[in-house]
């Protein structure tokens, strides 16, 4: 384990900013998109579907809280109208297989990658997932055989894990994750199904809040970081630094 809660405050925040760009990178993928079109999606409605259906063939509502950046309606209208067309959880284990497809055509070169699954998967044993639906439902399904396949796999689940902590860390400071997702990321409000009408008057106790859910963030997620050895640790680091140049170039 890392011995040292300063070592530890390096890693959480390096490893997560990387697992979350890396994470997503293949949502809305030609390859991702090919599929969904094959499956009667485009590709919005394979991203809820697909995303969403771990948690299986739930109301609406459901997927609602567990995408709770999202405006509400955007995520009910693109999941009822993908869930006629395709049963949630058949979506969900097809969306995890591109996630290994992309690995497997990002990450085949990469040396060191049973060293990084080594590491991600012992994080990903050691998270809890009480309270983290979205988390629980994607860490519960079959890892791919191989390291291509299953780092990229486990780099989403590390994904969905830090995502869903930072939601719940959001809302523990009574902060609305429609401000935090504006602060954060205002270029993709509307992407996220806003509109002018929904954008925020952000005030510096908003921000200040956002910052403090960060900070709990970090604290939440680090029991999980805190089983690596520090040679598990930089087998993480530089397994995901090497992804982040291959997926770069």
């Amino acid at each position: 384990m890392l011995p040292l809660v300063s070592e530890l405050d390096r890693l959480v925040p390096a490893a997560t900013d990387k697992i979350g760009a890396l994470g997503s990178a293949f949502y809305f993928t030609e390859e991702t998109g090919a599929r969904g079109k094959e499956l009667g999606l485009n590709r919005f409605r394979f991203y809820v579907l697909g995303r969403g259906g771990v948690l299986g063939d739930v109301d609406a509502s459901v997927i609602v809280s567990a995408f709770g950046w999202w405006h509400p309606d955007a995520v009910r209208a693109q999941w009822e109208s993908a869930r006629e067309v395709l049963d949630p959880r058949t979506a969900g284990r097809e969306y995890h297989e591109c996630c290994a497809a992309f690995g497997r055509l990002k990450f085949s070169g990469i040396d060191g990658l049973d060293a990084f699954c080594d590491a991600a998967g012992a994080v990903n044993d050691a998270a809890d997932p009480a309270g983290l639906a979205l988390y629980a439902g994607i860490a519960a399904e079959p890892l791919a055989d191989d390291l291509p396949g299953r780092a990229m796999q486990l780099v989403t689940v590390l994904r969905e894990f830090r995502g869903s902590v930072h939601l719940a860390a959001v809302l523990a400071q009574l902060l609305e994750p429609k401000v935090a997702h504006y602060i954060r990321r205002p270029d993709f409000f509307t992407f996220f199904g806003y509109t002018d009408d929904h954008v925020p008057n952000v005030t510096d106790e908003d921000r200040a809040k956002l910052a403090a859910a960060d900070e709990l963030t970090n604290r939440m997620v680090g029991p999980a970081y805190s089983v690596l050895d520090a040679a598990q640790a930089d087998a993480l680091i530089a397994g995901l630094a090497a992804m982040e140049k291959a997926v770069a170039g």
